[in-house]
């Protein structure tokens, strides 16, 4: 399948839970080992990022679309 989606985490689904209306499911992330993150100059310049800092990727996202 193919998505211009920039990151795709590929996983394998370690549990389902049926709600009424609404579906829980668990995805055990395996890859991929890097994530690419775009953001402005001026955020990357106040956060001092340089090669070798250790970071946390935040994804925010209102939806997560899953893909099989």
């Amino acid at each position: 399948m193919k998505l211009s989606a920039r990151n795709q985490l590929k996983g394998k689904v370690t549990g389902v839970e049926l709600g009424a209306v609404m579906a829980n499911i668990k995805i055990e992330v395996s890859e991929p080992n890097v994530i690419t993150a775009v953001i402005t100059k001026e955020s990357a310049e106040n956060l001092g990022l340089k090669e070798g800092d250790d970071v946390a990727a935040i994804i925010k996202s209102t939806e997560v679309i899953i893909g099989k």
